[in-house]
């Protein structure tokens, strides 16, 4: 059976591929010819409001170019050809984008692209010690209102921005550093700023934290990683009481978001609204393939025959229990799908007729390694592997596994094999052979199934899509009814991810790493991604009142940057 092996699918995907240069390709400018003009609109006054994307997020961190070029910056500076005035941000101090409070570092640095001792490049967290406090407030005039993390009720939410609560966990440090007091919130501060025009995007992670943490979030009162909630299946409208990564029910959007439009337009201002991309559609979970076991692999191939020998007796169980569409095969031919663990399965390890089934399985497993059970011997380890098989299953084509589970699959499980170790040593095997076969079966995504938090089933995926669809009829509504320009998000986001966006010496993908649209989270863009997000909103905005705003040329903004100086 397999031994301890490691799939290296990063390593796999830069084999081959140029590292995207982060060097400006064109030195073309855009020319103010006195002909732009600024329409039915008045831009003199911009201030943007939304989460990470409106920030400047990148790299799993905010830091300084990535605000520099973040959209709303970039769209200010070609308002400047249509009346546009200052653009100030609330920006950190410097590019490693970490985050201190008094003077203890409480946000990870950022992401770069480094080398790894075999040779393999792939994203690792930049070293050096921040310098960017929140408890230095930053002060004076803000237009941009972007916080990391933020749902949509967390703009309309009193206190959100406290120092104070930042250490309780009931705050968020991103607006602490820029809030105007203990208790305001962030809609009141974006409306004190009198916008003449603003744009707003908000919503991405009322489902992207559900999606992301492959529908799961942790149980603070035991720390166990548990199924997490949509709230448009419980009903429940009361966001006081939603954990992190739940899915926020559609009412409360739409009652939170008409909030924040009416307060943005309150003095007559003009605007635009970005509705939500489809969240499975990024790099994050489209990397890293469900089928990710190749029989070419010389850690896994030489192993398929007994593991399909394994796998056999298992899947003559699941038949027994009229589960036959949980069979386990590998293929010597093709990839193959990882072994997931699905909790919306029935677990077959409740039933004690489970265990019981298992023994002559075990019994199998014992004779085919050279180690000979009693049948005692056999009925005690089938109580042991019994919770393991209980509700796995092999992943289709349809699963989606996350960008984090590329450093898993393959991996030895700790855990379980200190477990089965135990149990084998104690069960009266000899020390070598309990420590290999506890290794044997302590494969993650081979004979332990990946946690459900590295795959985002088909179900899950249509809790994000139900959700998604309904917030964006919210936001398609408001558009129309308040006059405001309405950016499709969701379909400039589905060109990038099917077939690319040319440009000017190149094509905008959103493949992982070369692809030049998303930058190293695998969730927040590029510069380059920014600069065509930001072409998109103007695109929007100057069809809806008349203006001619010039777009940017995005071949002139870089991607991912390459670093060895890493933790």
């Amino acid at each position: 059976m397999m031994k301890r092996s490691y799939i290296k699918i990063l390593g796999l995907l830069f084999v081959g591929t140029a590292l995207v240069s982060c060097e400006n390709e064109f030195d073309e400018s855009v020319e103010d010819g006195d002909f732009y003009t600024a329409g039915e609109a008045d831009f003199s006054n911009y201030v943007t409001v939304g989460n990470s994307l409106t920030a400047g997020f990148a790299d799993g961190a905010l830091y300084l170019q990535g605000q520099q070029n973040s959209y709303p910056n970039i769209i200010a500076g070609q308002l400047e050809h249509v009346g546009g005035g200052e653009f100030f941000q609330p920006l950190v101090n410097d590019n490693l984008g970490g985050l201190l409070a008094g003077g203890n570092q409480i946000t990870d640095n950022r992401f770069v692209l480094a080398v790894d001792a075999d040779g393999n490049p792939g994203p690792a967290i930049q070293s050096g010690t921040p310098t960017t406090d929140i408890t230095n407030k930053v002060t004076g005039p803000l237009n941009n209102f972007g916080v990391p993390g933020a749902k949509s009720y967390h703009l309309a939410a009193p206190g959100y921005g406290s120092v104070a609560g930042v250490a309780m966990g009931t705050a968020n440090p991103y607006y602490a550093r820029f809030s105007s007091s203990e208790t305001s919130t962030v809609i009141q501060d974006a409306a004190a700023a009198n916008p003449t025009f603003f744009t707003l995007w908000i919503g991405n992670n009322d489902i992207l934290g559900y999606a992301t943490s492959g529908g799961t979030k942790v149980d603070p009162s035991t720390g166990e990683v548990v199924a997490a909630e949509d709230h448009n299946v419980t009903g429940n409208v009361d966001p006081s009481t939603y954990a992190g990564n739940d899915i926020t029910n559609n009412m409360v959007f739409a009652g939170v978001y008409s909030q924040l439009v009416t307060a943005l337009t309150a003095n007559g201002a003009k605007g635009a609204l970005v509705n939500i991309p489809d969240v499975t559609s990024i790099p994050f979970f489209t990397t890293v393939p469900p089928l990710a076991l190749s029989p070419a692999d010389p850690t896994f191939g030489p192993q398929i025959p007994l593991l399909n020998q394994v796998y056999g007796g298992l899947n003559q169980v699941f038949a027994a229990f009229g589960q036959a569409d949980r069979s386990i095969q590998f293929s010597s031919t093709g990839a193959s799908g990882i072994v997931i663990r699905d909790e919306s399965l029935a677990d077959l390890s409740q039933n004690p007729a489970f265990a019981t089934a298992l023994t002559p399985v075990v019994q199998g497993i014992g004779a085919a390694v050279g180690l000979p059970l009693s049948p005692a011997q056999a009925a005690g380890l089938a109580q042991v592997l019994a919770p393991q098989f209980g509700q796995i299953r092999q992943a289709t084509a349809d699963d989606l596994v996350t960008l984090r589970a590329a450093s898993v699959i393959g991996t030895l499980d700790q855990d379980r094999f200190n477990q089965l170790n135990t149990v084998f040593t104690q069960g009266g095997i000899p020390a070598q052979t309990a420590a290999t076969l506890a290794g044997q079966f302590s494969v993650n995504g081979v004979t332990v199934g990946m946690a459900n938090q590295f795959v985002l089933t088909t179900d899950e995926q249509d809790n994000v899509a139900d959700a998604q669809a309904s917030y964006n009829a919210t936001i398609s509504q408001l558009a129309a009814a308040n006059g405001l320009a309405l950016v499709d998000a969701r379909a400039e986001l589905q060109t990038v991810a099917q077939g690319g966006v040319p440009f000017n010496g190149g094509l905008l993908t959103s493949e992982f790493v070369t692809g030049g649209a998303f930058s190293l989270d695998g969730v927040h863009p590029t510069p380059r991604g920014y600069a065509y997000t930001a072409n998109a909103i103007i695109e929007a905005i100057n069809a809806q009142y008349g203006s001619t705003i010039p777009m940017v040329n995005i071949g002139q903004y870089g991607t991912i940057q390459t670093s060895n100086i890493i933790d």
